[in-house]
């Protein structure tokens, strides 16, 4: 991968087509990117450092320890330092203020950031966003049944979810902030607190609404694909990637091209073989 991922605008669109096509030609690049063995010491210490925060609670923390644990991060000529947060505000904050060099963020936020002039470098790392989640005896089946209702949003205000669900809302005349009651929680907290009857949905992490799924007793109440259709985007779109702020990412080109090759491994290993998740399964 050897050109930067940018976002961009184009007029009417909020993500522009350019750039649309330059992450998805890049995805595609990183599933088939081969493993580099480079020489290093097994420490480790005298390779480049390259630090990320990751949501200790999301996927991307068990692509990263797999990748940590297996030793390709030191294969391929680096050393991973992964900094475990407890929230998103917290991850972004801390490549924002360049305590790390990079961190996992939606595709949304870094929209953001580049309109206000902060531009990142965007590696994919999935098109999975998350769920909306109700019982299954819920009467809840389309935006419009939340006014009124219990809502809780994992990641804080400004998580993907709860943002597309708002600027959904807002396109069919519907104030969710004024109109229900919206608590932010850790997603743990969220699935306990609709089980006991204390939330009417929650908008939470994929993984975390897969669980409760295969319980039973729960069920999507729409999807976020529907949403992300509403706004004109595509359905596939790498909502997630790893972000590196844009000036540090062309000092570091060579890098971010060698983590990227070692994903790539990652990606292949848990894709191949299934034991790998047994380590896995604590996180």
């Amino acid at each position: 991968m050897n050109a930067p991922i940018h976002t961009t605008r184009s007029p009417g669109h909020p993500v522009g087509r350019h750039w649309l096509l330059t992450a998805l030609t890049a995805l595609l690049l990183l599933v088939g990117c081969p493993v580099v063995i480079a020489a290093g010491d097994d420490d480790g210490s005298d390779l480049p450092v390259l630090s990320l925060s990751v949501l200790q609670f999301g996927t991307a923390h068990w692509e990263l320890d797999h990748l940590q644990y297996r030793g390709l991060d030191r294969a391929n000529g680096f050393r991973l330092e992964l900094l475990p947060v407890a929230n998103l505000p917290a991850s972004r904050l801390a490549v924002t203020a360049g305590s790390v060099n990079g961190a996992v963020a939606d595709l949304l936020w870094t929209q953001f950031r580049y309109q206000a002039g902060a531009s990142y470098l965007y590696l994919p790392f999935s098109s999975r966003i998350g769920e909306i989640l109700v019982a299954e005896t819920s009467e809840i089946s389309s935006l419009a049944d939340l006014p009124g209702k219990r809502i809780g949003v994992a990641g804080g205000p400004d998580s993907k979810g709860w943002v597309l669900l708002n600027r959904v809302a807002a396109r069919q005349g519907i104030d969710l902030s004024a109109s229900a009651s919206v608590q932010f929680a850790a997603p743990p907290l969220l699935s306990q607190s609709l089980k006991r009857g204390q939330l009417d949905v929650i908008v939470t992490y994929w993984h975390f609404a897969a669980r409760m799924q295969g319980e039973g007793g729960w069920r999507s109440a729409f999807s976020m694909a529907e949403l992300l259709s509403e706004l004109g985007l595509e359905r596939q779109l790498p909502v997630l990637g790893y972000v590196f702020p844009e000036d540090w990412a062309r000092q570091h080109a060579d890098l971010i091209d060698r983590f990227a090759v070692a994903l790539a491994g990652t990606k292949a290993e848990l894709a191949r073989e299934a034991g790998h998740w047994d380590r896995l399964r604590p996180l």
